[in-house]
């Protein structure tokens, strides 16, 4: 398993639309093939500022909601609001403790 860090700066006036959208398609992102957990993040200081965190089985697991025409829909949608280019980050977990 493997955790993909995604980073999503955006115009002020554009957050309610991005959480609008995200409230409906978190469930579709959350079903699909090789996903176990999907969260969203604000920062605390910077409110333009969000991040995606969304464990995935396998990296092809990934891959395949990239290439998929559902992702293609919501990356449409949302590119639109950024304020500043995204982020990402495949990363491997080594520790966790509850």
């Amino acid at each position: 398993m493997f955790i993909r860090i995604v980073k999503l700066s955006f115009h002020e006036h554009n957050i309610p639309a991005f959480l609008e959208n995200f409230e409906i398609i978190k469930d579709q992102i959350r079903s699909s093939a090789g996903n176990r957990l999907l969260e969203l993040y604000q920062d605390k200081d910077n409110k333009n500022i969000f991040f995606t965190y969304s464990y995935w089985e396998t990296e092809q697991d990934l891959e395949n909601y990239r290439t998929s025409a559902f992702f293609n829909e919501v990356w449409s949608f949302t590119k639109k609001l950024f304020n500043d280019k995204p982020q990402a980050w495949s990363v491997d977990k080594l520790a966790s403790l509850a």
